[in-house]
């Protein structure tokens, strides 16, 4: 109970700090967050793989960022929601990236599973 106060506290604390986004710019927002989350995502599965990349993470946060906001800025132009293929793109990416790192989870908790059975056997035989 405590600790529902204390983030409604917050949450009114920070809502008063911070700016409201002009709705024009709520598209660009939510790109560039589905963006940066794609590529986060990205990271903590190629972490799992033991592949990650620094430059890899960091080139990719940005950039996947500023083509979506071009993109949704293009598609602004022309009377087009654009945007709404970047998010559906990103999303299918988050949701894939999110279901491998899913599986690496459960994989690895079975293991670990086995590996417990295993010696709590050596040590009932003894």
């Amino acid at each position: 109970m405590i600790i529902i106060i204390i983030a409604s506290a917050l949450g009114i604390l920070v809502g008063m700090w911070v700016p409201v986004i002009p709705y024009e710019y709520a598209r660009y927002l939510a790109v560039a967050i589905m963006a940066a989350f794609d590529s986060v995502m990205g990271a903590l599965n190629s972490l799992t793989k033991d592949e990650f990349d620094i430059k890899i993470f960091v080139s990719g946060f940005f950039v996947n960022s500023i083509i979506a906001i071009v993109l949704t800025y293009l598609g602004d132009s022309l009377d087009v929601n654009i945007f709404l293929a970047a998010i559906f793109v990103f999303v299918t990416r988050i949701f894939n990236n999110f279901s491998s790192i899913r599986r690496y989870l459960i994989v690895k908790k079975k293991d670990k599973e086995n590996v417990d059975e295993k010696e709590e056997e050596k040590v009932s035989e003894n």
